[in-house]
């Protein structure tokens, strides 16, 4: 099975209405990556044709509150959405290039991190975001700070 197909039966388990512009979305989403609104748009209207940004936020606003994508809004960044929903992941996020990536339960079962004091609240879940440099710009600050130049292939 495809997974345009696997995301329209998804659509359908969801009792959601299958429609282009929510299965493109979908399947974007599926693909994997944090993609924000207007990258989701972008791919979106490379499937579809026209396509609004209005629309894709309205899709992306269902797909959300049916628990088929989760918002992940790392500080100074634009929202990011993804269709990892089924499990209690964390975050690794590029200072440099905003690059995001997955990272698994840091102890390896949900909530994954236990507060020093709950204040009585029941600990469901926990949203962890490490900050850092990916390897690539950590590469590209070496490479000017040694004032080599770089090697442009092309």
């Amino acid at each position: 099975m495809s997974r345009t197909d696997e995301n329209r039966e998804r659509l359908r388990s969801a009792g959601l209405r299958v429609t282009n512009p929510r299965l493109a979305v979908l399947t974007e989403l599926t693909r994997g990556g944090h993609p924000t609104v207007d990258a989701l748009a972008d791919a979106v209207r490379a499937r579809l044709g026209s396509v609004s940004t209005q629309a894709v936020y309205d899709v992306l606003a269902v797909l959300v509150e049916t628990g088929m994508a989760r918002t992940i809004e790392p500080a100074g960044s634009a929202r990011r959405y993804e269709a990892r929903v089924a499990d209690n992941h964390h975050h690794l996020v590029c200072r440099t290039c905003g690059q995001v990536e997955d990272v698994d339960c840091a102890t390896g079962e949900a909530p994954c991190l236990v507060p020093s004091d709950t204040h009585g609240f029941t600990v469901e879940e926990a949203e962890v975001t490490w900050w850092g440099t990916c390897a690539a710009c950590a590469a590209d600050s070496a490479v000017r700070q040694r004032g080599v130049p770089e090697v442009v292939e092309g």
